[in-house]
């Protein structure tokens, strides 16, 4: 059965100190969340180890908004997947709309980088999603269908274990524009259908799938209420505990 999970990215937000409050105050409200519902955090780089103590004893997992895709060397500004393991992080988000708009990051970097994360134990979060000209141009299913699986499809079913993936539509991310929660399901069905196709039924079913656009406590439970969306990849409202603990309580 795969698991319902609120993962909040907090992007490039919050000082070292305003973190470590930001995380201790998630930490508090874990208990109200059910068992089955997993919280995680995603923090700045620069955050992670004392994240990593503010949230000792609780719930709450610990995610990188990124890694590098090398092991080491004399890459100056890069953030290795050992590094990562070695500060506490059980997660790491690949993909980012915004590391693909960006930074220029492709689906062949993403391999490298998911295939680093995996074998050094992190699950993944491995977002896909279509920006406003693509929804506009009817191309939605094609280029979704396509990240997923110049991705994924180069893993196998056990990889798939730890791999989460999240769907992000780049033309509702502060644009004004809304996906309303009939259309991302149909792209969390058809993102399942692709892992389908691939690794069997039971993988795809298996497989947890996040929304993440603009997922707000106004707007959590009609999303989550949809068959084929196990949760969020959340925002702005991550960076205020109660926002995100509400949209938690929203299954």
């Amino acid at each position: 059965m795969r698991k319902n999970i609120v993962a909040g990215n907090w992007k490039m937000n919050t000082t070292v100190p305003e973190g470590i409050a930001l995380a201790k105050a998630v930490a508090a409200k874990a208990a109200e969340v059910p068992a089955e519902v997993g919280l995680v955090v995603a923090p700045p780089f620069t955050h992670l180890c004392a994240v990593a103590e503010a949230l000792k004893g609780s719930p709450v997992g610990l995610s990188a908004q990124n890694c590098a895709d090398k092991t080491k060397g004399a890459y100056t500004g890069e953030v290795s997947v050992d590094m990562l393991v070695s500060t506490g992080c059980q997660y790491t988000i690949l993909g980012h709309s915004e590391r693909r708009q960006y930074y220029g990051e492709t689906d062949e970097k993403l391999v490298e980088k998911t295939k680093l994360a995996l074998a050094a134990g992190l699950k993944v979060i491995l977002c896909v999603g279509e920006n406003l000209e693509e929804r506009e141009a009817g191309k939605h299913f094609d280029v979704v269908k396509a990240q997923t699986e110049n991705v994924l499809y180069n893993f196998t079913a056990e990889d798939m274990a730890n791999v989460i993936v999240a769907y992000e539509p780049v033309w509702a991310i502060g644009t004004g524009k809304t996906a309303t929660a009939e259309q991302a399901e149909e792209i969390h069905a058809c993102i399942r259908k692709v892992l389908a196709a691939k690794f069997g039924q039971t993988v795809a079913d298996d497989t947890t799938i996040l929304y993440g656009g603009s997922c707000k406590p106004s707007n959590a439970k009609e999303l989550f209420a949809q068959p084929d969306i196990d949760g969020g990849l959340i925002g702005g409202a991550a960076l205020k505990a109660d926002d995100f603990i509400q949209i938690a309580l929203s299954f």
